[in-house]
């Protein structure tokens, strides 16, 4: 399992099914002190909307309440941009999880104090991705 990273996320496959992938990252947002607050069938929306069909596209927007207040304390705008997104995806018969990296993200705020919460998010996220590629070797 190799963990890739790009200017704008951290992601890995999963030997998972797709369904097992969405709760597994679920459990491991829980643990890591996340709330699932919002949850996006992208391909079920796109094929009631538009009429296409897509493979599986699941979006979990994660919630950190105590790190949330601390970004909010610092910055009362941030809400623009929370929560944070973790992805998970089936291309090619493959399954991939997805997060955003939070220090990316909040560079454009410019708010130096926000950068120790990006950080400790960043972290969250990246564990939880790795454990979710993890649990699909183990199986």
């Amino acid at each position: 399992m190799t963990v890739e990273k790009t200017s704008y996320t951290v992601s890995t496959e999963t030997s998972l099914s797709f369904e097992d992938a969405v709760e597994e990252a679920r459990g491991l947002l829980q643990e890591a002190g996340y709330g699932v607050l919002s949850e996006i069938d992208v391909a079920a929306k796109l094929g009631e909307k538009l009429g296409v069909e897509r493979e599986p596209y699941r979006i979990l927007g994660a919630c950190n309440p105590a790190l949330a207040q601390q970004g909010l304390d610092a910055e009362p705008e941030l809400g623009a941009l929370l929560p944070c997104n973790v992805v998970v995806y089936e291309l090619g018969g493959r399954v991939h999880v997805s997060a955003v990296e939070p220090q990316a993200m909040l560079s454009v705020v410019g708010n130096e104090d926000l950068d120790p919460i990006a950080g400790q998010v960043r972290e969250d996220l990246s564990r939880v991705v790795e454990r979710v590629g993890e649990t699909g070797e183990r199986r």
